[in-house]
């Protein structure tokens, strides 16, 4: 992640920033860097036209049919979305929450066998051992 440096920003901006950040599982701070980025590639690109972005994004469109700088924005957009995803990705309690087994790796590279009782076991080549 870059560094961040204090900002100022206009209360009103924030105050949408937080409400549309909260329907996109995304903090304020986090949907301003949002808009940020989307602004600097609609002002490098002025044939970027939003409702096919928008199009885009709901599956109305195909990606291909966009013109480069729209594709720019439509791959921002699902880079921002995929780092979220990703950060409030945590298989490991809903598979619990779910009663599922499922395998990780140990911090040693060792298969790991979680099982659906809670017990965990290590496995090592064929062998299967409780830990």
């Amino acid at each position: 992640m870059a560094p961040t440096i204090p900002t100022r920003v206009d209360r009103d901006l924030l105050d949408s920033a937080r409400v549309v950040g909260d329907t996109m599982s995304r903090s304020a701070p986090q949907q301003l860097a949002h808009w940020a980025r989307i602004g600097r590639e609609i002002e490098l690109g002025s044939s970027v036209t939003q409702s096919k972005i928008a199009d885009t994004l709901a599956g109305r469109t195909s990606y291909d049919d966009l013109n480069p700088d729209e594709q720019a924005v439509i791959r921002a957009r699902w880079a921002d979305r995929a780092t979220e995803l990703l950060a409030n990705l945590n298989l490991a309690a809903e598979f619990a929450t779910e009663g599922r087994t499922y395998v990780d790796l140990d911090h040693e590279g060792r298969v790991i066998l979680h099982a659906a009782n809670g017990s965990i076991l290590a496995i090592d080549g064929h062998a299967v051992t409780a830990e």
